[in-house]
């Protein structure tokens, strides 16, 4: 296995790994999804997280670093988009993932790192457990727009 960030070349594989998030259907390959797919590549603060077994992304998250006034002025971290590939579940991939993120977190000061699921699941509330976010100490409130 290799953890690594994300290159140019891993787009088409990392909106096929999408179809076992939440997607539907791999958006097209217009202007709008490449001008966003480059502001991702180039922002710094911003980390798309893979595991590679043979070749093949099989798992990602996204670590997104924001600069903060409080706490010190320490910075805080979310994870946000984590997902493994059905046929790659329950081998460590995603914990990998994680733990690169959290490396990346720790390397930038990072006060705390969040994570949100819309998962009820306890098989993956308990993965987060394990992989040492708490769910007791903050409430999130999400507004769809």
């Amino acid at each position: 296995m290799i953890v690594r960030e994300v290159t140019e070349q891993d787009l088409p594989q990392l909106l096929e790994l999408y179809l076992y998030l939440h997607e539907t259907e791999i958006p097209a390959f217009d202007d709008h999804l490449l001008g966003v797919w480059q502001k991702i590549l180039s922002d710094p603060d911003h980390h798309i997280i893979v595991a590679e077994e043979d070749g093949k992304l099989v798992s990602t998250c996204v670590c997104v670093i924001l600069p903060n006034l409080t706490r010190g002025v320490r910075p805080y971290a979310l994870v946000e988009n984590v997902v493994t590939h059905g046929d790659y579940r329950g081998k460590g991939y995603a914990s990998a993932c994680l733990a690169y993120a959290k490396e990346l977190a720790l390397k930038e000061n990072c006060y705390r790192l969040t994570l949100a699921t819309g998962s009820k699941l306890d098989s993956t509330l308990n993965f987060y457990r394990h992989a040492g976010y708490s769910s007791e100490d903050k409430t999130a409130f999400n507004q769809w727009l």
